[in-house]
């Protein structure tokens, strides 16, 4: 065993990689072509409506270049659509189609489910407490990260 093995950066990559995994296979096993960042896209913009991409990618802690791909990707598969802001009209809102909507609800007991296969072998109560601990060092180490998790301004 290497010494990287009890290392939680070594550790947390795994298990993104494994989260990961697991979504993929359950997204195939359903005939979807879904990432993870595409879903949390989709459940973003159903709780947040008309949205900028800007403030969507704070909010799912995401850098702006990749939001604009995954946007550009849920707008091809017809899941989202952009519209001009009245209020700026550069600016594009982003609002999730009948289709989009439809699929979020459609998939969200999966990918609900599959956070308890993410965390196989943990009992209840280890997972209450992994959650708590990985929340905990997220939001203290969130203005490290090169894309921080931002909270939604009120209008």
């Amino acid at each position: 065993m290497s010494l990287i093995h009890d290392m939680p950066g070594h550790l947390i990559r795994r298990m993104n990689q494994i989260a990961t995994s697991i979504f993929q296979e359950r997204m195939h096993a359903l005939d979807l072509d879904l990432t993870p960042v595409q879903f949390g896209a989709l459940a973003c913009l159903r709780d947040h409506p008309g949205i900028d991409q800007a403030t969507l990618a704070g909010l799912i802690a995401h850098d702006r270049v990749t939001i604009g791909g995954v946007i550009d990707r849920l707008h091809g598969k017809g899941l989202v659509v952009r519209t001009v802001n009245d209020r700026d009209r550069r600016a594009r809102q982003l609002f999730l189609t009948d289709a989009g909507a439809a699929l979020l609800h459609q998939i969200l007991p999966e990918v609900e489910a599959l956070q308890d296969d993410i965390l196989g072998g943990l009992d209840a109560e280890e997972r209450r407490l992994f959650v708590a601990l990985a929340s905990k060092v997220a939001t203290i180490g969130n203005e490290r990260s090169r894309a921080p998790l931002r909270e939604r301004q009120a209008d």
